[in-house]
């Protein structure tokens, strides 16, 4: 009659270690520049950089904030597009969005440790604008206030890689329809 939804879904399992991965961050001397994206990626050979800065937060406010979103979005890839899909929405294309900017900041802010999950994130939600039409416009809209509105009170923001983000989620999308 009613179906119920299992909370060990893949999205609750990559919240819980985001939050295991924070505490670890929190508790290693340096542990957001270890962790983060930045020069030390090609500079000191940090290949991982590109992975654990899906994981590295900025604050606790950050890391909530990702991980509400992340929980909406990723538990309704999952649910309605499967576990393979959310793996490709936001572990690859989280992966893709990190490269890419690592990209802007070597081509253009040296000086940028790029912490949170929330390029991933905006992975998922190009995903999603693009399977979904009926949400596209909220979904860019949300994108360019998250995007825009910090950055015009001067906070630090990787801006940036949420457009990115946006836009592989987005081509993503298109593939695998």
């Amino acid at each position: 009659m009613f179906r119920t939804r299992s909370n060990f879904t893949l999205t609750n399992i990559t919240i819980a270690i985001t939050i295991l991965m924070y505490l670890v961050q929190t508790n290693i001397s340096y542990g957001g520049l270890y962790l983060g994206l930045n020069m030390y990626f090609i500079e000191s050979n940090f290949y991982w950089q590109p992975l654990t800065t899906m994981f590295a937060h900025g604050g606790l406010g950050h890391l909530a904030m990702n991980m509400f979103v992340l929980y909406q979005f990723g538990n309704a890839i999952e649910m309605y597009r499967g576990k393979k899909e959310f793996v490709l929405a936001y572990f690859v294309a989280g992966l893709a969005t990190s490269i890419l900017s690592f990209l802007y900041i070597y081509y253009l802010d040296n000086y940028v440790n790029l912490v949170g999950a929330s390029g991933a994130i905006c992975a998922l939600m190009g995903y999603i604008a693009y399977v979904d039409r009926f949400q596209r416009k909220a979904i860019v809209t949300w994108v360019l206030i998250i995007s825009v509105a910090p950055v015009l009170i001067g906070l630090p923001i990787a801006w940036y890689s949420h457009f990115i983000g946006l836009g592989i989620g987005f081509l993503l999308g298109a593939v695998r329809r």
